[in-house]
């Protein structure tokens, strides 16, 4: 009797397992046959009514039905493994005969591209570049730079104040002070960096934007150094054909002082829609650095001279550019920005 009941389990267990299509079912089969409480193991436990001499045979029989149970599960677990593993393949196949998606590469920002440019000219020359806070006391903003009480870019509706003392600084000539202090001469430097002013933005104006500012500092330097070196970085920055143009100014830290015009790179000097008909573009500022200036950093101006130069960074790229409205460089535009 218990022979025919264990030849019926490993008939119902193997037609149980051919059933199972997933391995949760497979181990649902497991359970009902070889489990603790499973059919297989169910007749085991009924083995003590059995006589003597039907035990072994009996034994013999159940764990060979076990093993065949067992056997039958693996061979099922693997068909169902290669049969998912297909169906991923299958899934997850790659048609390479498709077009592939396109990734999208950006470039560098113009203005970025022109800074880029103006240190690569600099460096050439011979300029270190040396950088400092964009927090800074109006020490080193304005008196070290010898910009008197009542300079108007002292008054709070040109400058971003945190406190009496300190504020966003409003050029990079901060950075000149402390590279002359504690240093002895010869220095050549330039100063790239971001600035800020109580500016309304319009399409010359911004309230943040960027300047590159220069000094140079060594014995029996003169103005002809300064034309020199101002000529030689025009002609790399827009052309062998540009000539600058020298006109008077004043800026307390310079004396004497000059704005720098460049000759419009498009129409040569006859006077265009860019240069607004005037032949000339103003691209800087430039002097002798003052004697005051020159003792703010600890330098005996009896000994030394040097010039100092800036620059808006901004107004470079679009000269460089072509670009009319200042604001188009921080809109990120894409349609804009992708022309560059």
């Amino acid at each position: 009797m218990i022979k025919e009941q264990l030849e019926k389990i490993r008939e119902r267990a193997d037609a149980f397992i051919a059933q199972a299509d997933t391995e949760q079912a497979l181990e649902e089969a497991r359970i009902r046959f070889l489990g603790k409480k499973g059919e297989l193991t169910g007749i085991l436990r009924g083995m003590g009514a059995l006589s003597a001499e039907e035990r072994p045979a009996v034994g013999a029989l159940a764990n060979k039905i076990r093993e065949n149970i067992e056997q039958v599960l693996a061979e099922r677990k693997e068909a169902l493994k290669s049969k998912g593993m297909e169906l991923r393949l299958r899934a997850e196949k790659v048609d390479v005969t498709l077009p592939a998606n396109g990734k999208k590469v950006g470039h560098l920002h113009p203005i970025t591209q022109t800074r880029n440019r103006m240190v690569e000219i600099f460096t050439g020359m011979g300029f270190e570049i040396a950088e400092g806070p964009e927090v800074e006391s109006a020490y080193y903003n304005f008196d070290a730079l010898n910009a008197p009480a009542d300079h108007p870019s002292r008054d709070e509706t040109d400058t971003f104040y945190f406190s009496d003392d300190t504020l966003l600084r409003t050029q990079t000539s901060p950075v000149q002070i402390r590279s002359m202090i504690g240093r002895t001469p010869p220095i050549r430097m330039i100063s790239p960096g971001r600035v800020y002013r109580c500016d309304v933005a319009d399409a010359t104006h911004s309230p943040m934007f960027h300047q590159c500012e220069g000094l140079v500092i060594d014995k029996n330097v003169t103005m002809g150094d300064l034309k020199g070196t101002l000529a030689t970085f025009a002609k790399a920055m827009f052309g062998e054909s540009t000539r600058v143009r020298f006109r008077p100014h004043n800026f307390p830290f310079t004396e004497p002082s000059a704005e720098v015009d460049v000759s419009c790179f498009v129409c040569g000097g006859k006077g265009c829609r860019v240069c607004k008909g005037e032949g000339w573009i103003e691209i800087l500022g430039a002097g002798m650095v003052h004697p005051n200036v020159l003792r703010a950093g600890g330098i005996d101006p009896d000994v030394y001279s040097g010039f100092a130069f800036g620059m808006g960074i901004e107004r470079v790229a679009m000269t460089s550019f072509g670009i009319t409205d200042l604001r188009l460089m921080f809109d990120n535009d894409e349609r804009f920005l992708e022309q560059f």
